[in-house]
């Protein structure tokens, strides 16, 4: 099975084991909203809010989701393109949110030229990559595609998870495979299987426990590349 098949599998089970990410989950839903709070305060941070014309590409875009969410932060829709390997997930995309741009490939050959977008976003797409050379590969393309002063917007594991079907990827590996990037990432997240479980307490909960650094599952950051 090559790699490509094997992530496609791995995705195809985490839709059939969904309700792990119920949207109705308190702990789910305070996930994502610390996620997309710091978001937006790092792109505040980088002068980015609002959006308006800059050119933003998701890769392993999914359901279109996040991608969608940019609207709010003032991004212009036909200004935002998604690229995901699997074709029902961008069907899906495109029904959902048919004011967006999605389109079906491999990420390791992204089909635009060099210096095209001013954001990248990667969320939990490298720890789902078990071959190095892949990574490497997707990881120069992001570069590539990368407009001098442009950033990644990270968001990935940094601890090994009970799904064999990823793994960690932690703040060093990150710079070894974005040697010519540079900014901080921080530790953010509440240990999901914890957060799903705070039910009624997740209000009080979530931000108390979230506070303790080795609770903290993911790495959050934006990294910028240099202007020539």
């Amino acid at each position: 099975m090559s790699e490509t098949e094997r992530i496609a599998r791995a995705y195809e089970d985490v839709e059939r084991r969904a309700g792990l990410w119920n949207p109705s989950n308190r702990g789910n839903q305070a996930i994502l909203t610390e996620r997309r709070t710091l978001t937006r305060r790092l792109l505040e941070r980088a002068g980015w809010v609002p959006l308006g014309s800059r050119a933003v590409l998701e890769v392993g875009s999914g359901f279109g989701g996040e991608l969608a969410w940019l609207v709010e932060l003032g991004a212009a829709p036909d200004h935002l393109v998604g690229v995901d390997l699997l074709p029902g997930r961008v069907e899906a995309a495109r029904r959902g949110h048919p004011e967006l741009r999605f389109v079906q490939g491999n990420a390791e050959r992204l089909e635009f030229e060099d210096a095209t977008f001013d954001l990248v976003m990667a969320i939990t797409v490298f720890s789902s990559i078990h071959a190095e050379a892949m990574a490497k590969n997707i990881a120069s393309e992001i570069v590539r595609v990368l407009r001098p002063g442009g950033g990644l917007l990270w968001y990935d594991l940094r601890y090994d998870s009970v799904n064999r079907d990823v793994h960690a990827v932690s703040a060093s590996r990150v710079r070894r495979l974005f040697p010519g990037l540079s900014g901080h990432l921080d530790a953010v997240t509440l240990l999901p299987p914890l957060a799903r479980r705070l039910g009624p307490a997740t209000g009080i909960g979530y931000p108390l426990m979230s506070r303790i650094p080795p609770l903290r599952s993911h790495l959050l950051g934006l990294l910028r590349k240099a202007v020539a």
